[in-house]
C-alpha cells in the first residue's frame, strides 16, 4: 500500500478571518453595520475598513478576526445576516497559501484572490 498523507490536526488553526467585501460606499455602511452588529453579539476584533483592494483581496475590505471555538456560532450569523455582501472565511495556521485557499469557504459569490504574495519567488 503505498504511504498515505498524515491528517493535520484542526488545533493547528489558530483563529479564523471573516472579510466582509463590498465596493462603494453603500456597501461600506452595510459593512458597518454587519461589523458592529456582529462585534455586539460575539468576541471578534473587528479590523480597517479598507476602500481599495489590500493584500490578496480583490475588493474593498474589512477583516473579522475570531476564536476558532467561536466559528460555529459566527459563520452561521454572518451567513444568516451578510446582506448583499459576499464573506471570504478562512483559517489562519502557519501556512498562508493554504489558510486562502484548501482553508476558505465563501458566503455568498467567490472571488479570485491575487495570491502571488504566498508564492515563493
Amino acid at each position: 500500500m503505498p504511504d498515505t498523507p498524515a491528517f493535520i490536526d484542526p488545533s493547528r488553526i489558530r483563529y479564523y478571518h471573516a472579510h466582509l467585501y463590498y465596493h462603494d460606499a453603500a456597501g461600506l455602511a452595510e459593512a458597518h453595520r454587519i461589523a458592529e452588529a456582529a462585534a455586539e453579539r460575539f468576541e471578534i476584533r473587528v479590523g480597517r475598513f479598507h476602500e481599495r483592494p489590500v493584500g490578496p483581496h480583490p475588493l474593498w475590505s474589512c477583516q473579522l478576526s475570531f476564536a476558532p471555538e467561536r466559528f460555529g456560532e459566527i459563520v452561521p450569523w454572518l451567513a444568516l445576516n451578510r446582506g448583499d455582501l459576499d464573506i471570504f472565511v478562512h483559517l489562519g495556521t502557519d501556512d498562508d497559501h493554504f489558510d486562502h485557499t484548501q482553508g476558505a469557504m465563501w458566503l455568498g459569490h467567490s472571488h479570485a484572490l491575487d495570491l502571488s504574495q504566498f508564492v515563493d519567488h
